[in-house]
């Protein structure tokens, strides 16, 4: 695309609107579009929004055509003497020179401060992931520590139950053995007691079912007592 190609851009701060139409231009090189040069340069003193320079001539501020009708551009510069015709084209180019220079400074400083930014953000990017990877490290660590604390409660919680399953099997044995022996103690104390009913009901009985003597003995002596 040729340099003429490109539409100028309006020079007040915040706007840089394509301009097209009517367009303010200044004594100071500067250009800006219909709604803020009619609103900046309707104030006295007049200065320039750009560069804050004074203008103060008729002539330092033109408001002009920047699409001219065919019959505007055939009358424009008729009857002027060449070299004059020169000079105005030769300042009319050095015009666009240096809006196209001042865009192509202001495109530099805008990727240069993007390029700084980006360059902080990925300074910052890499310090975060540094960060996170160290805590990474740390939790896989920590993980790993606690896995191996998990694996020794285990190891103990088998041991023990291992050792209660072996406490029970002894319990119950021990169990079956006291309750064998305790029916054992029972069934021999009722035979003695059954033993000792017998003997006491033979001494009381003399023969043919009657008490003797010595019964009747330790009766009275029972008595007496």
């Amino acid at each position: 695309m040729a340099v003429c190609d490109d539409l100028l851009l309006c020079n007040f701060p915040k706007c840089r609107a394509k301009l097209s139409g009517r367009a303010w231009v200044t004594a100071c090189s500067h250009i800006f579009c219909d709604q803020h040069g009619s609103g900046e340069f309707s104030r006295s003193p007049t200065v320039c929004p750009a560069c804050s320079s004074t203008l103060s001539s008729k002539l330092d501020i033109v408001r002009t055509e920047l699409n001219p009708a065919e019959e505007h551009k055939a009358m424009m510069l008729a009857g002027l003497r060449p070299e004059t015709v020169l000079d105005i084209c030769s300042r009319a180019l050095a015009f666009w020179t240096y809006q196209v220079y001042q865009e192509r400074l202001y495109q530099e400083y805008n990727y240069s401060q993007a390029e700084g930014h980006l360059k902080h953000v990925e300074k910052l990017y890499a310090h975060e992931v540094q960060s996170k990877e160290s805590e990474l490290v740390a939790m896989k660590g920590e993980v790993n520590s606690l896995k191996k604390i998990l694996e020794e409660y285990k190891r103990k919680y088998s041991e023990l139950s291992e050792k209660l399953m072996e406490r029970n099997r002894q319990y119950n044995k021990l169990q079956g053995m006291y309750d064998g022996l305790r029916l054992r103690n029972v069934a021999v104390m009722n035979r003695e007691a059954s033993t000792r009913r017998e003997r006491a009901h033979q001494d009381q009985s003399g023969p043919f079912g009657f008490p003797t003597g010595n019964h009747r003995k330790d009766e009275i002596h029972s008595m007496c007592l």
